[in-house]
Order: structure tokens, then sequence, then C-alpha cells
């Protein structure tokens, strides 16, 4: 755990402010699902600086939008090119089932270095996960990259619109 503590602190914090400017103008209600971890040791101040994980988790956020059941993970990706092993099986096995109950489920991947972040929907995930070990960014839908702005750094309720449009 402590190499791993970091990873995708860019793009959660981006999304977690996002998902605080939703509530506060009752857009959607979404909240991060902490992952269940067993401390092993901890320092002198109480941080956890080594720990298992209990159990596989499932993603990384669920909520509702506009009475819509959402849940979604966040990737992100130094390359140009992802590697479709970032996404664990029961992660599609969960949002296999969420969308069997009528909700939507999707991943957004952030791609450092283009700065461009990427609402990926489960049957688009599902296509990649099952024929390919990896997709490049040229490969993806232009409508569902995500315009990055000051005001809400992740634009996640147009994107599950164009979804619903096209479903």
């Amino acid at each position: 755990m402590k190499t791993r503590g970091l990873r995708g602190s860019v793009l959660e914090e981006m999304i977690n402010r996002t998902i605080e400017e939703y509530r506060i103008k009752n857009l959607a209600l979404i909240q991060k699902i902490p992952t269940p971890i067993t401390p092993i040791k901890m320092d002198k101040e109480g941080h956890i600086t080594l720990a298992y994980f209990d159990k596989k988790s499932t993603v990384d956020y669920v909520g509702v939008v506009q009475e819509i059941p959402v849940c979604f993970d966040a990737k992100e990706c130094k390359t140009k090119k992802f590697p479709i092993a970032n996404v664990h099986r029961h992660q599609v096995e969960f949002m296999h089932d969420w969308e069997k109950q009528g909700g939507i489920a999707f991943i957004l991947i952030l791609f450092i270095e283009q700065n461009l972040a990427y609402y990926m929907r489960y049957k688009e995930l599902k296509k990649y996960f099952d024929d390919k070990n990896s997709f490049s960014i040229s490969e993806l839908d232009e409508k569902y990259f995500i315009n990055m702005n000051r005001k809400i750094k992740i634009d996640i309720l147009s994107k599950i619109q164009l979804d619903i449009d096209e479903r």
C-alpha cells in the first residue's frame, strides 16, 4: 500500500470537487466509496503507513443523478495507451450488474500528458475488456472526451446525459 497510496489522487480530487458542487446545486448526490483496509503499521502521528485490503472493492463512486443511479471508477493514465489490466474483472462484473438494475456505469480516465478526461460507457469498456489488452486515445469516441474548466473540473453530467440519449 505504501507505493500505491497516491495513485489517482489528481483525478480523484477533481472529481471530489465536482461532485461537491453538484451536491450544493442539487444536481446529483454522489459519494466516494472508501476501499476497505486493515492497518498493519502506523506512524507516531497515527497515520497508516502499511495496510492490506480487506476485500475487493467495487467502484470508486456511487450515487444518483436526477433519480438515475450511477456508479463509476476513476483511472489515470500517463501515456496515450490505457492498459485494460487497470480495470479488474470484479469491477466490470459490478458495473454489469449495476446496469442490469437500470443504472448507469462508466469509468473516467484522465490521460495526464494530454490533459484530457474521457467518459467510457460500460458497454465500451466491456468491449475492450473482452477483446484487447489496451486501447489508445485515438480509438476513443471524440464526443465522450470531457472539457476541463475552472468552475467544474470534470463535467460528468453532460456525458451522462449523452449516454442516456444514445441508449
